[in-house]
């Protein structure tokens, strides 16, 4: 029997055991797949290329090696001291290194990145030419080890000049009630490859506004714990963020001996709310306490609402304190999507991706994060900041705001 008439298949006009006709059959289901396969691609690349997201820029990274050379004689950051302060205000210190931490080809073929910060001009009217920079380079030197023996005092620790800290942040949804509370963790990625634990985030449950425990060990994150090193809590809209230390609220306190311990905020994060109903990228205000002359970070511990971080920006009181900002993505036209250089360290479009910057040296990436697939993020950060309150405004980072979006 040759065949079967059509009815009994509509998909089929014939049966038939001739091997040409069933590799016909298989070569149109590869193309049907092949089609499926190339639609869902297709969708993806338009999800990414969404206004919404910023994406990491490859084109800006040649750009950026180009004129390498001659941006760094120009460091726009200036010291603030004056002849009778001891504080940073409002500015990074002069001394530090302002080259980007670049990967590890471009460390190779730049000469820039090898510089030593002292052999850096204290101002930006430096007139030197790129030949003169180029023979006041250092030989190449191994980059010091970072020091975790530590981890508490770690966490604290401002970054050492000059160097990028280089971490990942994981994000855990599995769990009963990890879809809503998922937990975060933040390893330091070494050199070698390996990666070493730091911190652990999750947001409390019970709490009428978000607030993130943070610890220092990966199975305690409770208050009460010997671990609990920090939190971040939010305002009631989702849009303003304080980062505090483990030390003791001072409307709680009872006696003198709990407020010589009163709590230190360590950082702001202020996002600008979107009231017109624009979807763009995030704007978002990042308030640090400076840092004196020893590379300190200056005490902030307020005992009301009125002398914090937040309270300080908005009143324009910035002595003290240093004012950050994200650096204002690039729109693209050939991608028709937001682009910023992360130089290799960030691979996924997402409205979360952001780097931290001072206005008067908009080339020096004081924190950049993103993501690099669904629940894995890179997150670097220089001095002044420390892994505690990079982490934290990371993790403000991924809370839903809703009067942004």
């Amino acid at each position: 029997m040759e065949g079967v008439s059509s009815n009994r298949n509509m998909s089929y006009s014939r049966w038939s055991y001739d091997s040409t006709l069933d590799d016909e059959g298989s070569n149109l289901r590869q193309q049907k797949l092949d089609r499926q396969r190339a639609l869902l691609e297709q969708k993806q690349k338009k999800k990414r290329q969404e206004p919404l997201m910023v994406q990491s820029n490859v084109d800006g990274r040649s750009r950026a090696r180009r004129t390498k050379q001659c941006e760094e004689q120009a460091p726009l950051v200036e010291s603030y001291l004056s002849s009778n302060r001891s504080t940073i205000y409002h500015g990074i210190s002069s001394s530090m290194n302002f080259d980007e931490e670049e990967d590890d080809e471009d460390e190779v073929s730049s000469s820039s990145s090898q510089l030593n910060s002292n052999t850096r001009p204290g101002s930006a009217t430096s007139k030197k030419s790129c030949k003169e920079a180029a023979s006041a380079s250092t030989p190449p030197v191994s980059e010091p080890a970072i020091d975790v023996d530590d981890l508490e005092e770690f966490t604290l620790r401002p970054a050492p000049q000059g160097i990028a800290v280089k971490c990942r942040i994981t994000r855990d949804k599995k769990g009963m009630d990890r879809g809503m509370y998922p937990t975060y963790y933040l390893h330091l990625e070494r050199e070698d490859g390996k990666k070493v634990f730091l911190l652990a985030g999750r947001k409390r449950k019970k709490s009428k506004t978000s607030n993130y425990l943070i610890s220092i060990d990966p199975t305690d994150l409770s208050r009460g714990g010997e671990s609990f090193i920090g939190k971040l809590r939010s305002n009631l809209m989702g849009t303003k963020f304080t980062v505090y230390d483990s030390g003791q609220n001072p409307g709680k306190t009872t006696s003198s001996l709990e407020a010589t311990n009163l709590r230190q905020e360590l950082a702001a994060v202020c996002y600008e709310t979107n009231v017109l109903g624009f979807k763009g990228p995030r704007k978002m205000s990042v308030i640090i306490p400076g840092m004196n002359m020893d590379h300190e970070r200056v005490a902030i511990c307020p005992r009301n609402d009125h002398e914090s971080l937040l309270a300080r920006w908005q009143n324009k009181s910035t002595e003290s304190v240093i004012e950050l900002h994200n650096k204002t993505p690039v729109w693209n036209d050939d991608t028709q999507s937001y682009v910023l250089n992360f130089h290799g360290r960030v691979t996924q479009a997402s409205v979360k991706n952001f780097q931290i910057i001072h206005d008067n040296d908009p080339d020096y990436i004081v924190m950049q994060f993103g993501r690099v697939a669904e629940d894995v993020f890179t997150m670097d950060y220089n001095y002044p900041m420390c892994a505690l309150q990079a982490f934290a405004i990371a993790l403000s980072s991924f809370d839903s705001k809703l009067a942004c979006e």
